[in-house]
């Protein structure tokens, strides 16, 4: 009997294995993975929750879950605050443990939820691979309040193979990340040496041709076309920018100092700092200090403004003041109904960064940013 039990649990190793190994995408892949898991250890119940560089979680996967666990949209699972997670985040779940009693649950019979199904207590493991901490991995069963080491050792081998699938997954959207790059590179590429220098020769040959010519008319018209294939040399080189910030492999003030140029803006530079930053954070800066610029010669009514960028062992801040028109202030970028505000307040969150904005009517505009190095890198 034991020999057969031994099998199955190696065939169905076998089948997470394969699973995690071939699968691309967590979504799909995890829930999967648990199902199989929990036939395997004779559980009933199971639920993984992911958890980010900044410490909040996701409930990632679930499976048969009892009814006071699944009430009203899975409420109970929504909450941040538990023994599990506690653990994980302070760093002291280090392997598979047997936890008291779960507080999901207990709170579930406290709101009258619903049903446990007799579950009290569960099993938590962490997910890792590499040095790196993903989340948790929790399984349970009926009136089940203490798990053998055999069975931990069980989750443990499931939870060392579902967190290198997500390393492997990461890498591999990482990879894919960077291939767009390279493609967007090779499109800013092909736009600048083909379509751009197109546009350059019909304004140059039309300004010509517009000084050659006496007929009113015709003059008129080559002005127009003039004009127009300007303003759309302008837009292309916006788009160039957009696909491949130039000159960023200088550097992010050489890439904003650059920029500046473009919006004929004359910029006054300050660096405090080793600037040796992260890609993703440096690209997310450029970003951000580019709307900021373009805001700069749109509202304030001057061509000058002032970057500064510094960089300590922490963090970067990037700020960019002017020192003209200026706006009522608010603390709230959406108030303002600007989408470029939104976004530059977006990008800067992503990365765990803060956003803010201080103006008052003509007395300028501030915009500084703030974002931890240290979350750029893991996400």
């Amino acid at each position: 009997m034991q020999d057969e039990r031994r099998i199955r649990e190696l065939k169905t190793l076998k089948t997470i294995a394969e699973k995690l190994n071939q699968g691309s995408e967590l979504a799909s892949l995890l829930p999967e993975v648990l199902k199989e898991l929990i036939g395997l250890a004779d559980m009933q119940t199971g639920w993984i929750f992911l958890v980010d560089a900044e410490g909040n979680q996701r409930l990632a996967a679930d499976y048969h879950l009892p009814e006071a666990l699944a009430f009203d949209h899975k409420k109970a699972m929504c909450g941040e605050s538990c023994w599990c997670m506690d653990r994980f985040r302070t760093g002291r779940l280090q392997q598979a443990a047997n936890i008291l009693n779960c507080r999901r649950i207990e709170d579930s019979e406290e709101h009258e939820y619903g049903d446990t199904g007799g579950i009290t207590h569960h099993a938590t493991v962490p997910l890792a691979a590499g040095g790196e901490r993903f989340g948790v991995l929790n399984v349970a069963a009926p009136g089940k309040t203490h798990f053998s080491e055999d069975e931990l050792a069980l989750l443990e081998s499931t939870a060392l193979q579902i967190g290198s699938a997500i390393k492997r997954i990461q890498l591999a959207e990482d990879g894919q990340r960077l291939a767009l790059e390279a493609e967007r590179g090779r499109l800013a590429q092909d736009l600048h040496d083909s379509v751009n220098q197109l546009l350059f020769s019909i304004s140059l040959t039309a300004g010509g041709m517009k000084e050659m010519v006496e007929e009113p008319h015709l003059k008129e018209m080559l002005l127009y076309m003039q004009e127009l294939s300007g303003k759309a040399l302008d837009e292309m080189k916006e788009l160039i920018w957009q696909l491949r910030p130039a000159g960023l492999e200088k550097g992010l003030m050489c890439a904003l100092k650059q920029y500046g140029e473009m919006l004929q803006l004359e910029l006054e530079c300050v660096s405090e700092g080793v600037q040796n930053l992260p890609p993703k954070l440096e690209e997310a800066l450029l970003r951000i200090g580019q709307e900021a610029l373009n805001n700069c010669v749109k509202h304030s009514g001057l061509q000058q403004a002032r970057l500064t960028i510094t960089r300590t062992a922490d963090s970067v801040q990037l700020m960019i003041e002017d020192h003209g028109s200026g706006f009522i202030s608010t603390d709230d970028p959406e108030e303002l109904g600007s989408l470029g505000l939104k976004g530059m307040k977006e990008r800067a969150a992503r990365l765990g960064g803060t956003f803010l904005i201080r103006s008052k009517p003509g007395k300028g505009t501030i915009v500084q940013v703030c974002i931890p190095v240290k979350g750029a890198i893991k996400r």
